[in-house]
C-alpha cells in the first residue's frame, strides 16, 4: 500500500509565531527541527500498522524546503520542491491508499486558532459551492477527488474541529489548545510525538472506515483578496472574474470538477504573493 503524509509547520506541538516558521527568522531552525520529528512520529506509526507500505512525506509549508532530509526516517521517500503538481499533496495518485495531515492550521478568518491562514495571506477566503474552506478541506476534496481518504489530522484543536467537520470519521490529535492566533497550550513535543504514533496506526487500521471527501462538480468557487492589486492580477487569468456585480475584492470562477478548481485556487494563491512593479 501506498500512504502520503502532508506536513505543514503551524501546527505544530510548540510553534505558535511566524519566526518559528520563516526560514529568515532566528527561530526557524527549531521550527523545522520540531516540524521533521513530528513527521517521523507518524511515519513509525504508519509502519507499525503496516510494516510493507511505501511511505511518502509531503513537504507541505512555504518553499517545501523545510524538513530536514538527513533527520527525516529513511524508510520514507521525501517530497520536496516547487513548484509541482498538487501542491501541498505533491505526490498523490489514485494509487495512494490513504493520506494523512500533520502539523496543519485553521482556514484565515477562523479563531482562536495558532496562525491561521487560508494558502497565502492575500486570499482572506475561498469558498467553494457556498462554503468557506480552508487547506484543510481544499487538500482532503483534491485527495477525495482521486478516491483517497485522509484518515488522520493532526494540529491545534481548531484544525481538528475543521477536519471532523468535513470527514466525521478520521483521526484527529490536538497537540496544542489554541488561544489565539499567536498563543497556544501545547503538549511536550515527546509527548505530541507519542500520540501520533499511536494514533497514525489507528488511523492506518482503520482506514477504510473513512469515506474520501468527494465535491463533485461542477463548482462555483468565489476568492476574496486582500487588495486590488490582487484582483487586478487574478482576472488576467483565463476564467476568472470579478463577482457579480462587481463586489469589491471577490474574484469568481466555475470549474468542471474539484482538480480544476484546485489548481485554480494554488495560482490564485501565487498571485497573491507578487507584489506591485
Amino acid at each position: 500500500m501506498k500512504v502520503l503524509i502532508s506536513v505543514d509547520i503551524e501546527g505544530i506541538s510548540g510553534i505558535v509565531h511566524p519566526t518559528e516558521t520563516n526560514p529568515d527568522r532566528y527561530d526557524y531552525e527549531r521550527g523545522r527541527a520540531l516540524m521533521t520529528a513530528e513527521a517521523n512520529a507518524v511515519i513509525a506509526g504508519v509502519l507499525d500498522a503496516e510494516p510493507a507500505a511505501v511511505v511518502w512525506v509531503t513537504d507541505a509549508h512555504g518553499t517545501y524546503r523545510n524538513l530536514l532530509p538527513e533527520e527525516l526516517d529513511r524508510r520514507a521517500r521525501l517530497v520536496r520542491g516547487k513548484p509541482r503538481p498538487l501542491g501541498m499533496l505533491g505526490g498523490v495518485d489514485e494509487h495512494t491508499d490513504a493520506v494523512l495531515f500533520v502539523g496543519y492550521h485553521a482556514r484565515a478568518g477562523h479563531g482562536p486558532a495558532v496562525l491561521a491562514h487560508t494558502m497565502a495571506d492575500g486570499l482572506l477566503d475561498v469558498r467553494v459551492a457556498g462554503r468557506s474552506i480552508g487547506e484543510i478541506g481544499l487538500n482532503a476534496a483534491m485527495a477525495g477527488h482521486l478516491g483517497v481518504p485522509v484518515v488522520l489530522l493532526s494540529g491545534d484543536d481548531s484544525a481538528c474541529a475543521e477536519l471532523h467537520d468535513l470527514v466525521p470519521s478520521a483521526l484527529t490529535v490536538a497537540v496544542k489548545q489554541a488561544l489565539g492566533q499567536g498563543a497556544a497550550v501545547a503538549l511536550h513535543p515527546e509527548e505530541a510525538r507519542e500520540r501520533l504514533r499511536h494514533a497514525a496506526a489507528e488511523a492506518i487500521t482503520r482506514r477504510a472506515q473513512v469515506s474520501p471527501l468527494a465535491l463533485a462538480g461542477p463548482l462555483e468557487v468565489e476568492v476574496d483578496l486582500s487588495t486590488p492589486f490582487m484582483v487586478d492580477l487574478a482576472i488576467l487569468v483565463p476564467g476568472v472574474s470579478h463577482a457579480e456585480g462587481g463586489r469589491g475584492r471577490t474574484v469568481t470562477f466555475t470549474a468542471s470538477d474539484f482538480a480544476d478548481a484546485y489548481r485554480l485556487i494554488l495560482l490564485l494563491a501565487q498571485l497573491a504573493t507578487v507584489k506591485p512593479a
